[in-house]
C-alpha cells in the first residue's frame, strides 16, 4: 500500500467503557481489576508527567523496554505482577517515591 497515508482513529476510551460497564459480566470482571487499573494509571501519569519513553524508563531501571511494557499492563495480561522492589524501582526511575497504603473497602 504504497503512498497510502496513516490515518489514526479516535476511540472516546471513556465513553466505550461507560457502554461496556453497563454489561454485568463486563463490569464484574473490570471491578475485579480496579486495584490493578488504578496502579497502571498512576505508573503511566508518573512517567508521562516525567516526559519519559518506555526505553527511557527501561535504561534507568537497568532493564529492557519490554519489562517496563509488562510492568504497565498489570491486569491486562496473564503475567505475573511485578515485585515491591520492581515497582520501587520504576518510581525512582520515573522520578517518584513509592509509596503503599491500605485504604478502607467501600
Amino acid at each position: 500500500m504504497h503512498g497510502d497515508k496513516f490515518s489514526p482513529i479516535y476511540c472516546d476510551h471513556e465513553n466505550e467503557l461507560e457502554k461496556k460497564l453497563k454489561k454485568e459480566d463486563f463490569r464484574k470482571a473490570y471491578e475485579a481489576l480496579e486495584e490493578e487499573f488504578t496502579l497502571v494509571k498512576s505508573l503511566l501519569r508518573a512517567r508521562e508527567k516525567a516526559h519519559m519513553t518506555q526505553n527511557q524508563v527501561a535504561e534507568r531501571m537497568g532493564t529492557l523496554r519490554p519489562a517496563v511494557a509488562r510492568i504497565e499492563s498489570i491486569g491486562f495480561r496473564k503475567v505475573p505482577s511485578p515485585s515491591f522492589n520492581t515497582l520501587k524501582r520504576y518510581a525512582h526511575a520515573v522520578g517518584c517515591k513509592l509509596e503503599v497504603k491500605l485504604v478502607a473497602a467501600k
